[in-house]
């Protein structure tokens, strides 16, 4: 009888103690340093533009910061080119850029580009990037089921002769849309292949489809992903804390060229 009173008594113990053992703690947080925050994408034909704004702590409100002060110059072949501040929407991609300049961007691939930021605090970011070549879509087929819904196969040649990396869209009717596909790959295992990018049955007779092939820099490619990451680990007690991969020095963010070739078809 004695046993059976201790087993019916021990998990009630056990509850009490773990009761008492709760307690809140209050963790004493450093003073967060705002960081100047920059992006930057060259590409040509079309004027520099770019966003500066100013990170915020993770406990703060989410909304940008946008640093007026900032001064931007972009220097290419001995070149250096101010940005002025000039708020500006671009209707046709849907971004908002701070700094816009005149000058149109005119480089050819192996073209390096410096970029330099700097505001009132004294905060300085300056990034590199080189101009790539845009890699051409050889050819983008489809192929119906007994559903009438068809699959999208886009093709491409990888160079041989360096480490390439990409970024794949396709989008429906208007580049504003969200897109049907957006990824990143590298040619670790395809290199001087044909690579092809496939979809789901998720189209139909009549659709017009936009695909999109960005050759990028590694230094983009590291950038997307890590921020992919971060994305993932936001709330998950889970994931492993991410850290953004920025291409720039002294600050957080991206400068790099948009190099890409671009079709659109019509599904029949």
């Amino acid at each position: 009888m004695t046993r059976i009173f201790l087993y019916l008594l021990l998990p009630l113990l056990l509850l009490l103690c773990s009761c008492d053992l709760q307690k809140d703690i209050e963790v004493e947080l450093p003073p967060y340093a705002p960081q100047l925050v920059v992006e930057c994408y060259l590409e040509p034909g079309q004027p520099f533009r770019l966003t500066v704004l100013e990170s915020s702590s993770y406990f703060e409100t989410p909304q940008p910061v946008v640093v007026d002060d900032a001064q931007v110059y972009i220097t290419y072949n001995g070149k250096r080119t101010e940005v002025p501040y000039k708020p500006t929407y671009n209707e046709s991609s849907g971004r908002l850029y701070t700094h816009v300049s005149d000058e149109v961007m005119n480089g050819k691939p192996g073209d390096v580009y410096d970029l330099e930021v700097r505001d009132e605090k004294g905060r300085k970011v300056t990034g590199t990037t080189t101009i790539l070549p845009k890699v051409p879509i050889d050819t983008i087929e489809w192929k119906f089921n007994e559903k009438d819904k068809a699959y999208l196969l886009t093709s491409f040649q990888d160079n041989p002769n360096s480490a390439d990396y990409y970024r794949y869209f396709v989008h429906q009717d208007s580049l504003k849309t969200d897109p049907d596909q957006n990824f990143t790959s590298s040619d670790n295992l395809s290199n001087n292949k044909r690579i092809s990018y496939g979809s789901g049955f998720d189209y139909e007779q009549g659709d017009v489809v936009i695909v999109t092939l960005f050759h990028i820099e590694k230094q983009y490619y590291d950038f997307l992903n890590s921020t992919a990451d971060a994305r993932n680990a936001n709330g998950n007690p889970f994931a492993q804390p991410a850290q953004i991969e920025s291409s720039v020095q002294g600050g957080i963010g991206i400068f790099t060229n948009l190099a890409f070739d671009r079709k659109v078809v019509v599904i029949k």
